[in-house]
């Protein structure tokens, strides 16, 4: 399995992403600015804590957001329902925009599922060998000294 290097190229963050937006174009012109707030930064939230997880570096702050992030898309669909009820959204966009939530739950289910056993325990446990720039430069330009401080090996 490739690592991946930045959260833009995980799936679940690209369809949270696609939720976020048409969930801002869903209720663009909706007057009631709480309802419309609320849903936006459940979708917002989404998209977010999949970023955030991601950056932290450990596995298991990483899978937490992820379940996070799940539960944003939970009240995201929740709120269609409302949504739907109470007529703000037709029966199509209600539809389209769950199935858009469902499908960020599943994707975020299983991607925590796989994380969580995985082996890999994050880029805060990656190891980094470190190098001395001081070191490097008197190996190259006084190999005598270099030899004499650190011995033929280096150490």
């Amino acid at each position: 399995m490739a690592t991946i290097e930045r959260f833009e190229d995980l799936i679940c963050w690209q369809k949270a992403r696609q939720l976020a937006k048409e969930v801002y174009q869903a209720f663009r012109e909706c007057r009631d600015r709480g309802f419309t707030d609320q849903i936006q930064r459940a979708a917002v939230s989404v998209i977010s804590n999949i970023a955030e997880g991601f950056e932290r570096g450990t596995k298991n702050e990483f899978v937490n957001y992820l379940y996070i992030a799940k539960g944003s898309a939970g009240e995201v669909r929740a709120q269609l329902y409302v949504a739907l009820d109470i007529g703000y959204v037709n029966i199509e966009t209600f539809k389209r925009l769950n199935c858009l939530a469902q499908e960020c739950s599943r994707l975020l289910q299983s991607f925590a599922v796989k994380v969580k056993s995985s082996e890999r325990q994050g880029l805060q446990f990656k190891h980094v060998p470190r190098v001395d720039p001081a070191k490097e430069l008197i190996q190259k330009h006084a190999p005598e000294i270099y030899e004499k401080f650190y011995g033929k090996d280096g150490k």
